[in-house]
């Protein structure tokens, strides 16, 4: 799909959509819960849509209605007697999260994906395999996993993804015997593993925390609990970054007591405007994006921390680089830092690409309120975000959609 805006200046008020990282956390404890759950206030993207469908591949039964999710939780821990498929799309958060909790039951679970998918990073998962004589076998476009996950010490680096962690403390509490987690420092996006303990307790699992060990005990139980899920500050950032390209947006819907790392996206935007420097994003990589977009917006910045924007459903830092060239901003991408430059701004004369990525998508619409362009690619936001241009022209955008998806 391409879509074309022209230069506008928005005004209104936009209520934050669900927190999509939180939208998983929340079904999966619910998908696992000994009894009938209820997760509310969901956005179905595409990353969502495929957590359902590996809980309902476990044997979860959940019905949909509107934006709320009945669900019938399953014991991953029991044989269903057959391959398990389960369809995550292009979603890491739901491989890593699952990965674990296919190594409960000792049948053969598959868990399939787009081939860019399968080659993000799983070493964590695939050491623990091969020390547990698990069997973990990768192909282009699906992992097959095979045995059974023993209770013990784990060993995690901090500086990878937190979604191994995360998905290590949806699935030790299952098993026979106690566990720890130590992570070795440095620690990077931990709010995303607190996330991941309050979803626990939302469903009656708990997990002691003592400096960077995670102290899990054995045999527990998830309850079915009723929750809600929050609003999302990682797409409210976007939003928010309108106000700097001469737009007029106040964004509701937002819970000030929130363990979202990246809900500091208020702070470091005032940060890149006052020419406070550097800008560390190592526990906010999902801000990237729209943090580029607002130093080239407001003169430059560096930025620092951005080793793992190579990893995500692009290689982020050198994507914007790309593009913020055809806006005639030069930015610089190093090993694990990145700086935007100062520039003005200038119409691109050719057609943006998406890179695939969502949050690549949402962050060069920003830059097109200021100069009007176009954007190939643009449905990658119905990954986390279906109907972000229909929010845009809410506020008064002119946006046109060529193609599919229109």
């Amino acid at each position: 799909m391409q879509v074309e805006i022209k230069p506008s200046a928005l005004c209104g008020t936009v209520t934050a959509p669900p927190s999509k990282s939180m939208a998983h956390r929340l079904l999966i404890g619910a998908g696992l819960s000994q009894g009938e759950s209820v997760v509310r206030r969901l956005a179905f993207s595409e990353d969502v849509k495929a957590t359902i469908d590996c809980l309902r591949a476990l044997g979860a039964e959940i019905k949909l209605e509107g934006d709320t999710a009945f669900v019938k939780g399953a014991d991953a821990r029991k044989a269903i007697g057959k391959t398990a498929a389960l369809h995550c799309n292009e979603c890491g958060s739901t491989l890593r999260f699952f990965t674990p909790l296919c190594m409960l039951s000792g049948e053969e679970r598959v868990l399939c994906g787009s081939p860019y998918l399968m080659t993000r990073p799983m070493d964590v998962y695939e050491k623990i395999a091969h020390d547990q004589d698990i069997r973990l076998e990768k192909a282009e476009d699906h992992l097959t996993v095979q045995g059974v996950l023993k209770s013990g010490v784990y060993e995690v680096a901090g500086d990878i993804s937190s979604q191994f962690i995360s998905g290590l403390l949806f699935t030790l509490p299952l098993l026979d015997g106690d566990s720890e987690i130590r992570i070795m420092p440095p620690v990077e996006s931990k709010p995303y593993i607190d996330m991941t303990a309050a979803a626990l307790e939302e469903f009656g699992v708990s997990v002691d925390q003592s400096d960077h060990t995670y102290l899990i005990k054995g045999n527990q139980h998830y309850h079915p609990a009723d929750v809600t899920v929050e609003g999302d500050y990682s797409n409210a950032a976007f939003f928010e970054a309108l106000n700097y390209a001469g737009s007029s947006i106040k964004i509701d819907g937002l819970q000030e007591d929130t363990l979202q790392g990246d809900s500091v996206y208020k702070i470091l935007f005032e940060n890149i405007k006052n020419g406070i420097n550097p800008i560390d994003i190592a526990d906010c990589p999902d801000l990237g994006p729209v943090l580029f977009v607002v130093a080239a917006l407001c003169g430059g910045a560096r930025f620092i921390g951005t080793r793992r924007l190579r990893i995500k459903e692009s290689d982020r830092a050198d994507a914007m680089r790309q593009e913020l060239e055809k806006f005639g901003i030069h930015m610089e991408v190093g090993e694990n830092e990145a700086i935007v430059r100062g520039g003005t701004l200038r119409r691109p004369t050719e057609a943006l690409s998406a890179h695939g990525d969502h949050r690549i998508v949402m962050a060069l619409s920003v830059l097109l309120t200021v100069t009007g362009g176009v954007i190939e690619g643009a449905q990658a936001v119905n990954k986390s975000f279906p109907d972000f241009f229909e929010k845009m022209r809410n506020l008064g955008a002119e946006v046109k959609k060529h193609g599919m998806d229109q």
